[in-house]
């Protein structure tokens, strides 16, 4: 920044989940953002009465970024709008930076009408239900009105596109990552889990949503030939019955772990011989980008960004919803350990080189300063 420039001031707002993709995008581009010059500020919408500090906080203490953390009833829109204008006048701010649903529809337009640029990733798509895709119709009306979106995947960049959100406004910057903890050892992950060291084990992480289709996993799972194989399912969700209850019908009794929601969850890949992704739909997920930069072999469906990031030379890819075909590759990774590790470190090659976060940081700096200029 030339001498005499004022710091541009940035404020990321986001409703978060406990851990998800989106909460790890923002716990990384935010420290970055200030590495390359910023003054930035994360904004957390939290329910009334959450005693713990959000994990988005915790990762950020100690970098340099500001972190209010905001504690709004769930229809307390009126008290979250004066949240944002006591925000844009307090910080002088440039530009704000919305992630999800909420915070896109209720808070950006309060920020637009005091002349301030507002941007907006989207993640993901959920879809699915009847709910979802209502929810996704009015965040894509929204849209329109940002100044900029950006979006992870360009099947993301095509849906906005069609619907209706000028193709000028949109931007395609894929994910980043780098690690911020050390993951453990591979012992210590397994004993933490309650897992067994000396048996393969086929791992699981995200939200176990539709979307995510964890299902289509303890499916395959029942049609893997070794018999030695676990499975490990880390995170919680609505679709945590329904998985439970395949594991009974499947006569897996035994064989699948459900750990639920575990803070820094990435830390405990390195338990896994093989992460398997099974979603129906994705933009660029964290979670493949950590297993990767653990050097976990993968096994995930050709959705949304997931051919972008990784090749049949770097994983093996599947079609979505494919269990039989999930459960081959799954057998592939255990029987020829040697191609599997060999893939494994194709991927994370090429996540250090075509991944890298400061870049990532730099580019959105960049379209930040153009919305904010006007060009």
């Amino acid at each position: 920044m030339p001498n005499g420039e004022r710091a541009l001031s940035v404020a990321h707002l986001l409703a978060p989940a406990p851990f998800g993709g989106l909460e790890t995008v923002v716990s990384t581009l935010a420290p970055a953002q200030v590495q390359a010059g910023a003054d930035v500020t994360v904004c957390l919408v939290l329910t009334p009465g959450q005693t713990e500090e959000h994990s988005v906080a915790r990762a950020l203490r100690d970098t340099g970024v500001s972190v209010e953390s905001w504690e709004i009833p769930v229809r307390g829109y009126r008290e979250e709008r004066a949240r944002v204008t006591d925000l844009v006048g307090r910080k002088s701010l440039g530009v704000l930076h919305t992630h999800g649903y909420r915070p896109d529809v209720v808070d950006a337009p309060v920020a637009r009408r005091m002349g301030v640029a507002t941007m907006s990733t989207v993640h993901g798509r959920i879809g699915g239900t009847w709910k979802g895709r209502v929810y996704e119709w009015v965040q894509a009306r929204a849209f329109r009105a940002f100044s900029g979106v950006i979006v992870v995947s360009e099947e993301l960049e095509r849906e906005l596109q069609e619907e209706g959100v000028p193709a000028d406004r949109v931007h395609l910057l894929p994910n980043a990552w780098e690690p911020t903890l050390p993951p453990l050892s591979r012992p210590s992950a397994r004993q933490r889990l309650g897992l067994p060291e000396d048996v393969p084990v086929v791992g699981w992480l995200g939200r176990m949503s539709p979307e995510k289709a964890p299902e289509v996993l303890v499916r395959a799972a029942a049609r893997v030939r070794d018999p030695s194989a676990l499975y490990s399912f880390i995170g919680d969700g609505p679709d945590r019955k329904v998985c439970e209850g395949l594991v009974r019908d499947e006569g897996l009794g035994g064989k699948v772990y459900f750990h639920g929601e575990i803070p820094d969850a990435s830390r405990f890949l390195s338990a896994f011989d093989v992460f398997v992704l099974s979603s129906w739909t994705e933009g660029t997920p964290m979670a493949l980008l950590e297993a990767i930069s653990a050097g976990v072999p993968v096994v995930t469906t050709a959705v949304g960004g997931i051919p972008a990031v990784v090749s049949e030379h770097e994983a093996r890819l599947c079609e979505a919803g494919s269990f039989e075909e999930i459960a081959r590759a799954i057998d592939d990774v255990l029987s020829k350990p040697g191609a599997a590790r060999a893939r494994a470190l194709a991927a994370k090659e090429r996540l250090e080189t075509d991944f890298a976060v400061a870049p990532w940081a730099q580019r959105h700096l960049d379209l930040y300063r153009a919305l904010v200029n006007g060009s």
